[in-house]
């Protein structure tokens, strides 16, 4: 009788809370729908089929911490890029209690023989991605700085790519796609895959049309002397690239989106489950560090500021609403509501019922652009798994709320094994 008259209270307080839901989740189908809403602007941000002469170059930054499997591959897949390489810049970094790391970069950079390449390696702290992009930012050279992740595959042309849009466009700042590839080694990669698909190739659209663009944390292209200009990379932030973003717009930095499915900077997902949710646990927790600092509320637009607010708050407000599904149900079935409000209450699962099919048609057009089979069962997976992966990225949130709250802030690296290396199937 208690719990009753409690979820009858409750009523027409959780109504507004109905609402939030069913406007968040509008407003998350509109930003995976927005480039094939709106195809011009796909159209205008294809990267250019007519390269430049090469004239800018090129300081390439190439982290790596404990990434000795994988780390030769890339550094050589770096240096085979499709650019005179006396216009590249290649620094390796790596912290000096890495010994395996360094050993084995050492030795690929030893093989390769290029005095334009060269490996930092540091012993003070703090230990994380940031703190060796400001190291590597002091010995640089080049007219653009660039990030490529330890596992990551650039496409033999980016440098051509983001060379001539540059010299034609005359902009400071290019963000290029990235998408994680073994979409089908384990149940929560279809999601993430997916999350990467939407994110660089609709929803960094709209971000830019706003004018507020939270960059990836690689194959982001900047002038070298506008990093300098900001002070690098806030070494304290768990999200350095969404932080740098917000300074770029705040600055009113010339920046250009590009994305092109062949053009995409190849990654992986986590390999395993508790790796993905450190990960996610990192990423929320910096979005929190980045709301609290406070830079976006200088934005000069009021959409500006919503939408900054919007994504660094919306793991969160995920969360907050997975928590509510079981008050949800309780009321359903255990409270005599009103035809009107209990038909209200369903609006959310009817986005989410939608999402859902989004999720499948961008699942098709991924294995379609990428050359990957469709396989009905994977629709299945898809589908039966939707919920289940929502309460692991609420589980992410929480987890980056507690971990903020007890101020613990150490970098939870997440571990490369090279699985998009190995074509899915």
């Amino acid at each position: 009788m208690v719990w009753y008259m409690i979820l009858q209270g409750l009523e027409f307080a959780y109504l507004p809370i109905i609402l939030l839901m069913t406007a968040q989740a509008i407003f998350n189908i509109r930003l995976h729908l927005f480039i094939w809403e709106t195809p011009e602007h796909a159209w205008l941000n294809h990267a250019p089929t007519i390269y430049r002469h090469p004239n800018l170059s090129f300081s390439i930054f190439l982290p790596a911490r404990h990434e000795e499997n994988i780390f030769c591959e890339t550094i050589q897949k770096v240096y085979n890029l499709n650019y005179p390489k006396e216009l590249l810049q290649i620094i390796a970094i790596c912290r000096e209690d890495d010994p395996g790391t360094i050993a084995e970069a050492q030795n690929k950079i030893d093989e390769i023989g290029h005095p334009n390449i060269q490996l930092l390696i540091f012993n003070d702290g703090p230990i994380n991605k940031p703190h060796g992009l400001n190291l590597a930012l002091q010995v640089a050279t080049g007219d653009m700085i660039t990030i490529f992740d330890a596992e990551d595959e650039p496409h033999p042309d980016i440098l051509n790519v983001i060379n001539t849009t540059v010299l034609n466009e005359h902009v400071e700042v290019i963000q290029s796609g990235v998408q994680l590839m073994n979409h089908n080694t384990k149940w929560f990669c279809f999601f993430n895959v997916l999350e990467y698909f939407f994110w660089f190739k609709s929803s960094m659209h709209f971000f830019a049309k706003i004018g507020m663009t939270p960059l990836g944390g690689n194959t982001v292209f900047v002038r070298r002397e506008v990093v300098e200009h900001l002070g690098g990379w806030d070494e304290h932030c768990l999200t350095e690239d969404a932080d740098l973003g917000i300074r770029l717009c705040l600055s009113h930095t010339r920046l250009r989106i590009i994305y092109d499915d062949e053009f995409v900077t190849r990654e992986e997902t986590p390999h395993t489950l508790s790796q993905f949710i450190k990960q996610r646990t990192r990423w929320n927790q910096g979005f929190i560090q980045v709301l609290l600092k406070g830079d976006w509320r200088q934005l000069d637009k009021m959409s500006q500021r919503f939408l900054a607010f919007y994504i660094l708050i919306l793991p969160e407000l995920q969360a907050f609403f997975a928590l509510l599904v079981p008050v949800s149900l309780l009321m359903f079935f255990l409270v005599k509501l009103p035809l009107w409000f209990a038909m209200l209450t369903f609006l959310p699962l009817y986005c989410f019922v939608f999402s859902i099919f989004i999720d499948l048609a961008a699942l098709y057009e991924f294995v379609k652009v990428h050359k990957r089979a469709w396989r009905w069962h994977e629709a299945i997976v898809l589908i039966v798994a939707f919920f289940p992966y929502q309460a692991i990225l609420s589980l992410s949130a929480i987890r980056a709320v507690f971990r903020h709250l007890i101020g613990r802030a150490n970098w939870e690296k997440t571990a490369h094994v090279g699985q998009h290396r190995t074509k899915a199937i």
